[in-house]
């Protein structure tokens, strides 16, 4: 129960961190998010591992967003008949704000570390705001790809590239959530 209370509140001030960073950019002027100049759709991107928090943190974050008005994609919205990676990616790119949910297993899906890789891409492009969420695992351990992020790379092919990745989005201000607490971090 105190595990609940404690997801809830977590939850609860990411939730006012991003409608407060929604809220404020939303004057800014627009950059265009891709060659086609297309205009932003989604007011977030949520890059997650579903096995590890589809049924927890993230229901509670998408109850939110849904209440607040907060356009958020998640795999879900996919349209059935699409192709899923070029879908992906326009949705990444055409997102306002990318939040990069890191949890245990979030490594060993190539499909969230090649979604990190094109996020980052979309950072360096178009000026697009990601920020790290740290849930239930060390900044330090996705760093250094540590613990489970070490043993996840043992099997793939783009290691390289994935750890830069990884490497690279730890050195930006996100938010830290170990046990019952939580913490920016810069």
């Amino acid at each position: 129960m105190l595990y609940f209370f404690a997801s809830c509140s977590f939850v609860r001030v990411l939730f006012f961190f991003l409608s407060w960073l929604i809220l404020k950019l939303k004057g800014v002027d627009e950059k265009p998010m891709s060659d086609n100049n297309s205009q932003r759709k989604y007011d977030v991107f949520i890059c997650f591992r579903g096995a590890d928090i589809r049924r927890g943190i993230l229901s509670h974050m998408i109850e939110s967003f849904e209440r607040n008005k907060i356009n958020a994609f998640v795999d879900d919205k996919l349209e059935r008949g699409n192709e899923i990676w070029p879908s992906l990616v326009r949705a990444i790119e055409g997102s306002f704000i990318s939040l990069i949910i890191f949890s245990q297993d979030y490594a060993s899906s190539s499909w969230c570390l090649d979604e990190l890789v094109t996020i980052l891409e979309c950072r360096e492009k178009y000026g697009q705001i990601v920020i790290p969420v740290y849930y239930h695992v060390n900044p330090t351990h996705v760093r250094r790809q540590l613990e489970s992020y070490e043993i996840a790379f043992v099997d793939h092919d783009k290691v390289r590239i994935w750890r830069r990745a990884l490497n690279k989005s730890t050195h930006l201000c996100g938010v830290e959530r170990l046990q019952q607490d939580f913490c920016f971090i810069s």
